[in-house]
């Protein structure tokens, strides 16, 4: 019997340290980082850094819904990153650092929307902006995977540089039914 498999993007600044927080989850199939949400065909990471390209640096996450499910996926994306920042995560600065989410189900879309609001008035409540992450349906959007170096970065350079610029603030534990 073949698992079930669901593939997910997150946008949290530099992939690296994002890619690894989601390997490392349980039920998490395989990942890979890449580039998407920009008009440039067949980019690379030199080009991205450019601003120009409109692409935000992604982690492709394939997921078993049996194992992990798509809201643990999320509560996992909202705390490792500041979501309440443009185009940015701590030093690093640009559009290729933006929050994005891009779904690939319509109840993917309906969690993600739904745990931003929650996840948001927390926010609010603690000081916090407004979460700016942008949140839309990966169909027209194509997923480029990043040069061969930056494929696991960490697994291979353990001491590398981690750009994580979280919040500190948990996302709560409730009871979610999406």
């Amino acid at each position: 019997m073949t698992e079930h498999v669901e593939k997910a993007y997150f946008a949290t600044g530099c992939f690296w340290g994002a890619e690894r927080r989601f390997w490392n989850l349980p039920g998490v199939v395989s990942t890979s980082v890449g580039y998407m949400g920009g008009q440039t065909s067949g980019p690379t990471y030199k080009a991205v850094c450019t601003g120009e390209t409109g692409h935000a640096e992604m982690v492709e996450v394939d997921f078993n819904p049996g194992l992990i499910s798509y809201h643990r996926l999320l509560e996992e994306f909202w705390t490792m990153h500041d979501p309440t920042t443009l185009n940015r995560q701590g030093g690093d600065i640009g559009s290729q650092y933006r929050s994005a989410i891009y779904t690939t189900t319509p109840a993917q879309l309906r969690t993600a929307l739904a745990t931003r609001e929650i996840y948001n008035d927390l926010l609010k409540a603690s000081g916090f902006d407004d979460i700016c992450t942008e949140i839309k349906p990966a169909d027209g959007w194509e997923y480029w995977p990043a040069e061969e170096y930056h494929q696991r970065y960490l697994e291979k350079n353990p001491k590398g540089y981690d750009c994580h610029s979280s919040t500190g603030i948990a996302y709560p534990d409730q009871i979610f039914i999406g």
